[in-house]
């Protein structure tokens, strides 16, 4: 799966840059919408994410393009790979600012753990 997302003045931290914490956002519910729509009628919260670490700052106007793809599959739980990559409008190349692994576990109508 893939998503798109423009960084706008609100999305930027003190020095200018994106807020990491915006990223982290848009990483998890991306990665979510992922997995509702594999598994439809599932219900999965987010249990973590590996490694947090920002390969490069982002400016605004940048396009960011959110790579999202299954991972390790368990019995109550499944996990995605997610690379996000920066575009340039105006030159439209392409780096790498962020990859993670993201796990989400599925659960009942209790909020206890179920095989998918």
């Amino acid at each position: 799966m893939e998503n798109h997302k423009l960084v706008i003045p609100q999305h930027l931290n003190q020095y200018g840059y994106l807020f990491g914490g915006n990223l982290l956002q848009w990483v998890d519910e991306y990665a979510w919408i992922a997995a509702v729509h594999d598994y439809p009628g599932r219900r999965f919260v987010t249990i973590g994410m590996d490694r947090v670490e920002f390969h490069r700052s982002v400016k605004e106007g940048t396009i960011l393009r959110f790579d999202i793809r299954q991972g390790r599959m368990g019995v109550t739980s499944v996990q995605y790979l997610v690379n996000v990559y920066a575009s340039d409008p105006q030159s439209g190349s392409e780096e790498s600012v962020f990859t993670t692994t993201i796990t989400y576990v599925c659960l009942d109508d209790e909020g206890k753990k179920k095989p998918i």
